[in-house]
C-alpha cells in the first residue's frame, strides 16, 4: 500500500467536477482543468475503468499529503484545488493491481494506464481490511463459557471496544507475520510476542489472557490461512453513484516515532465553531509533545504538554513487556 500514515485527517466534499460527452466525443476534451487541477482518464486492456481511486501525493509540502477522487462511468477524474507541489499520479481499484505512480503538474490533462489484475490474489491485496479481518474463526460455545457475556464479551473485544478501536485488523501488517518473528515459534506464539511490544503491550496482552488466550489462538489460525493462500469470500464493490462525487484529503503528520490516537477539530455541539481552523491530535502514550495541523497553510507543528507539578504520574517509566 503506497499511502502509509502516522496518522491522517481526511475531509470529505462532494466534487462535481466532470462534464458529460457528447456521443463520440474524447472523453479527455470533456474535463475541464484550472491552473491548480489535474484531470484525465483512466484506461486500461478493457477500456475506460469505472469506479477507481485516482491518487496524487506529495512530499514537497511540510506535510505529506495526498488527495484521492473517484473516476466516473466513462474513467474520467479531475483531482480539484491541489496546493502548488509537484506530484506523483497513480490508480488503485478493485479488480486492479495498483499503478505505477506518474509525474503531473498542476493545470494539466493527464491520462492514466492501469493494470487489470491477473489473478483473484492480485485482486484481493487493495481489498479493505475488514474483508480480510472477517475471515477470521470464532471460538466455540464452550469455549467461552467462563467469560461473564460469552461470545458477546469476545466480540466487543476483539472488534470496536478492543483490537478494531486502535487497529486496521485485516490491513497487509496485521494479517501477516513479520519475518522478525520467525524464531517466536508456533504462529500463536508469535502472536504472543507481537501483542507484547511497546508502552500498550501490558494492555493489550492482559486483554488476550483475560479472553482465555482465545484472540492469539483464532488471529494464530487466520494469519496462517492468509499465508497459504486462502482469500476473502466476498468481492468488493467499486463505488458508484454519489460515493464517486467524494473528495477525500489525506495528511501524514507527527512523526515515525509516535503515533496518533485521536484528532480533534471541532465541538461536535457546533461542529462549525473552528472552520479552517488548526487540528489537534492527541498521541496516547508515546510522547507528551501535542501535534498540530494547519490544514489550510499544510504545516504541522507541536505543542509541548506541560504538566502542574513535577511529580505527575506518567507512563514513561511503565514496564514494557518486550522492546517494539
Amino acid at each position: 500500500m503506497r499511502i502509509r500514515t502516522v496518522a491522517v485527517f481526511a475531509s470529505v466534499a462532494s466534487a462535481a467536477v466532470l462534464l458529460s460527452c457528447a456521443p463520440g466525443t474524447d472523453a479527455t476534451s470533456a474535463v475541464l482543468v484550472d491552473g491548480d487541477d489535474i484531470g484525465g482518464v483512466v484506461t486500461s486492456a478493457e477500456g475506460p475503468e469505472a469506479g477507481v481511486w485516482v491518487i496524487a501525493e506529495t512530499d514537497d509540502l511540510d506535510t505529506r499529503f495526498a488527495r484521492i477522487v473517484v473516476t466516473d462511468d466513462q474513467g474520467r477524474y479531475l483531482v480539484p484545488d491541489l496546493p502548488e507541489a509537484s506530484y506523483r499520479i497513480w490508480v488503485r481499484g478493485y479488480g486492479l493491481v495498483d499503478s505505477e505512480a506518474v509525474s503531473g503538474e498542476r493545470g494539466t490533462l493527464l491520462d492514466l494506464s492501469a493494470s487489470v489484475a491477473p489473478d483473484a490474489a492480485a485482486a484481493a491485496q487493495v481489498y479493505p481490511a475488514a474483508y480480510w479481518y472477517s475471515m477470521m474463526g470464532l471460538p466455540t460455545e464452550e469455549e467461552v463459557a467462563e467469560l461473564d457475556g460469552g461470545l458477546n464479551e469476545y466480540l466487543t473485544w476483539v472488534k470496536n471496544m478492543g483490537c478494531v478501536g486502535c487497529h486496521q485488523l485485516g490491513n497487509e501488517r496485521t494479517r501477516t507475520l513479520p519475518a522478525s518473528l520467525a524464531d517466536a515459534g508456533s504462529s500463536e506464539e508469535a502472536w504472543w510476542r507481537r501483542i507484547s511490544s511497546g508502552q500498550a503491550g501490558q494492555s493489550m496482552f492482559g486483554t488476550a489472557n483475560r479472553l482465555g488466550g482465545l484472540p492469539m489462538k483464532y488471529m494464530a489460525e487466520w494469519t496462517d490461512r492468509v499465508a497459504a493462500g486462502e482469500l476473502p469470500a466476498h468481492t468488493p464493490e467499486r463505488p458508484s453513484g454519489v460515493e464517486r462525487n467524494v473528495v477525500a484529503t489525506v495528511r501524514d503528520w507527527s512523526s515515525p516515532q509516535f503515533y496518533m490516537h485521536d484528532l480533534s477539530g471541532t465541538d461536535r455541539r457546533d461542529p462549525t465553531v473552528n472552520g479552517y481552523g488548526k487540528l489537534y491530535g492527541a498521541p496516547e502514550l508515546s510522547t507528551d509533545e501535542m501535534p498540530i495541523l494547519d490544514p489550510v497553510a499544510n504545516e504541522s507543528s507541536v505543542f509541548e504538554l506541560p504538566v502542574r507539578d513535577d511529580d505527575t504520574p506518567t507512563t514513561h517509566d511503565a514496564a514494557v513487556l518486550a522492546p517494539s
